[in-house]
């Protein structure tokens, strides 16, 4: 069985498709990058996978579950994570009091020990525990972020756009503390961007959306090689 399984997947803003009846499948373990331009549907993909926007068809099977109709904070607690577009940390709150908050769906007394933890992926965030996120660089609050998701040992890691906005060089440091995640805890992570260069040299699959409907997937290794693919989204 797979872990996440996309059918037919709708969804709709008014008389706009924002996603037109793709379908995926994702394994454990698995890293896939859901690339495409503005508007192409990868936004709207993670948000319903959330259950941040309702279905206008179409299913979302977790681990053969269907996720139709349940709340983001039960989602969270399935297992699935999520780092939005925009980073959107708390500003008023701590880089701590912001972990907190991501841990809100553990109740087994392991806060202090995934703290530590995610503090060892991002020393940096441990430097400025007790500062309000506000304060932070873009690089910095990205990666509070991602920790912030991560506090809640998720299978699945859901990441929008986390390149954008960000120098290349802390684009490149959060690519490999990602793979260091991976590696470590063995979770599946599906990463939206519209820098495919490195999306698809980050996941070992991808997914090619164009107006809401996918136009190739393949490894990401062979779509790269394509020439239609290097000439229309890695700018080859």
């Amino acid at each position: 069985m797979s872990l996440l399984t996309i059918n037919d997947l709708k969804v709709r803003y008014g008389p706009v498709m924002a996603t037109n009846g793709f379908s995926l499948q994702l394994d454990q373990g698995e890293s896939l990058a859901l690339v495409g331009s503005n508007g192409a549907g990868k936004s709207s993909t993670m948000k319903a996978i959330m259950g941040l926007v309702p279905l206008a068809g179409g299913d979302i099977l977790w681990r053969g579950e269907s996720l139709k109709g349940k709340k983001p904070s039960d989602i969270v607690r399935l297992g699935i994570g999520f780092s939005p577009e925009g980073r959107r940390v708390f500003p008023q709150l701590s880089v701590y009091e912001n972990l907190k908050v991501g841990a809100f769906s553990r109740r087994d007394g392991s806060f202090e020990t995934r703290l530590e933890q995610i503090y060892g992926y991002f020393p940096r965030l441990k430097e400025r525990a007790k500062q309000r996120s506000s304060s932070l660089s873009g690089g910095e609050q990205q990666m509070l972020a991602i920790g912030r998701a991560l506090m809640s040992f998720p299978k699945l890691f859901l990441l929008d756009e986390p390149s954008l906005g960000l120098a290349p060089i802390i684009v490149e440091r959060i690519g490999e503390i990602l793979l260091e995640v991976q590696k470590r805890e063995g979770i599946a992570i599906i990463l939206a961007e519209q820098n495919a260069n490195w999306a698809m040299k980050f996941a070992s699959r991808a997914v090619i959306l164009e107006v809401g409907v996918k136009a190739a997937e393949g490894a990401s290794d062979e779509l790269m090689r394509d020439p239609k693919v290097r000439s229309a989204y890695l700018g080859i």
